[in-house]
């Protein structure tokens, strides 16, 4: 009997399913879930809350930098009851599904320009602060373009356990540029002179819940 055949058969049905594991890898990764529990859809708008209620407060919005004008800060607002400004999450690989997931390289965007600083609300991770020696988080990134030149702009959602229940958390640890060497690190507070809530890479994170904006105020906002 001829082994050629045989041999030949199961090479070709090796070539032909090689993209299929990495396929269903990419689709096992859980949805981000929002306070209904619906799956997080990118190009939506949707408000970043503090997971504590009652002293933890409110969601994240646009502040001014701790010197100069530009760029501005990422920060969060001091009471429960306010939820900020709105954003929506861009993933780095395009073509897949509209759901939002975790451990996936995101763009995070106000969704609105900043005229006196001509720039977008993309957050980036600002280089090393050195009076204070944080990494903070601003605005004045770029929307889409994954690579050695937009590095700083990704970040991630990741899910944390607590018991029965469970919240997520902003991460920095871009995965766009494999010959990148960046700093990675939960996303968490710092608190300022004036106790103003920078959102800065930290050792604790900042547990977030992701509520979404109401039709109306998506469309003021555009």
């Amino acid at each position: 009997m001829d082994p050629l055949p045989s041999l030949l058969s199961l090479l070709l049905l090796f070539l032909a399913f090689p993209l299929f594991p990495s396929s269903a890898s990419s689709q096992q990764l859980e949805p981000v879930l929002d306070t209904e529990g619906n799956s997080l859809l990118t190009g939506t708008k949707y408000y970043v809350v503090s997971v504590i209620r009652g002293g933890g407060g409110g969601g994240v919005t646009i502040g001014p930098p701790l010197t100069g004008i530009c760029p501005k800060a990422v920060v969060q607002e001091n009471i429960d009851i306010w939820y900020g400004f709105p954003v929506t999450f861009y993933p780095a690989r395009e073509g897949g599904d509209s759901i939002v997931r975790i451990s996936t390289d995101l763009n995070v965007d106000f969704s609105r320009s900043i005229p006196t600083c001509r720039e977008f609300g993309v957050w980036k991770l600002a280089p090393l602060d050195e009076e204070t020696g944080q990494r903070f988080v601003t605005t004045g990134g770029q929307l889409g373009n994954p690579g050695p030149e937009t590095v700083s702009n990704w970040f991630k959602i990741e899910k944390v356990s607590n018991g029965d229940n469970y919240y997520y958390k902003l991460v920095f640890c871009p995965t766009v540029c494999s010959d990148c060497k960046v700093v990675c690190g939960d996303v968490g507070r710092y608190f300022d002179d004036n106790n103003m809530r920078r959102l800065a890479l930290s050792d604790v994170p900042f547990g977030v819940k992701f509520l979404k904006a109401p039709i109306e105020t998506e469309a003021a906002m555009k």
